[in-house]
């Protein structure tokens, strides 16, 4: 299989749809293409495709990738979408000191404050300290997809690994898995958002009132828990 007749525009598409997808590489998704759409792909052919013409070409090589993530591959491949110009949000300085009884939150991110990525593909994480008074954008941390060798989920879970919550658009079961061992707990968001906002709302639980497994995060003891939830029980009655 030849690739000499695709065009640059075309080679660039196909390049930035691959980074959306988990564990794929131009070489990877152009196999796909071949068998969905033959080759050469060019415009018009990629502009009919949808997102069950991906997942069933290629003897279903992506028929387990979540839709979210090939929609936004679809999105590169149709020319809608590219690297984006969004400037990155502003960080904070942080110091150990600085939030008693926080917790350290990641968020992953396709385009500037947004929650919009998918574990295995998105290009950064938004760190987050979080109290129940205050949260910071301390960090962003940047994919280095030439650092992640062969296991590319081992590696973005080490990156993420002294975070207790991890938001996601989307992520794999094998991925998640990772995720869990690293000792981050995992929320999805499939419908992704401002990465600001979901952090807000994880404030409005922390404390006192926080849910048994985010009182576990924060390092409340098993008597303070019950404590806490019999209050709550008794506020209630």
């Amino acid at each position: 299989m030849s690739a000499t007749s695709i065009s640059n525009e075309i080679a660039l598409r196909i390049g930035l749809a691959a980074r959306e997808l988990p564990d794929t590489d131009a070489a990877r998704l152009l196999g796909v293409l071949y068998d969905a759409v033959g080759l050469p792909p060019t415009a018009a052919k990629l502009a009919a495709l949808s997102v069950k013409d991906i997942k069933s070409a290629g003897d279903g090589e992506f028929a387990d990738f979540d839709s979210s993530a090939i929609k936004s591959a679809l999105a590169c491949l149709k020319g809608e979408s590219g690297v984006s110009s969004e400037p990155l949000p502003s960080t904070v300085d942080y110091r150990d000191e600085d939030m008693p009884n926080s917790i350290r939150v990641a968020c992953a991110s396709n385009s500037g404050a947004m929650l919009d990525g998918h574990f295995g593909s998105c290009r950064r994480f938004l760190i987050f300290q979080v109290s129940a008074s205050e949260q910071r954008l301390i960090e962003i941390r940047c994919v280095d997809n030439a650092r992640a060798s062969d296991d590319k989920n081992s590696y973005r879970a080490a990156l993420i690994s002294d975070c207790q919550i991890l938001f996601v658009a989307s992520i794999g079961g094998p991925a998640a898995a990772k995720v869990i061992r690293a000792g981050a707990h995992l929320i999805k968001r499939p419908g992704g958002g401002m990465a600001e906002y979901e952090v807000r709302a994880l404030q409005q639980v922390i404390g006192q009132g926080a849910p048994p497994w985010l009182a576990k995060i924060m390092g409340q003891s098993p008597q303070e828990r019950i404590r806490f939830e019999r209050e709550e029980e008794g506020a209630i009655a």
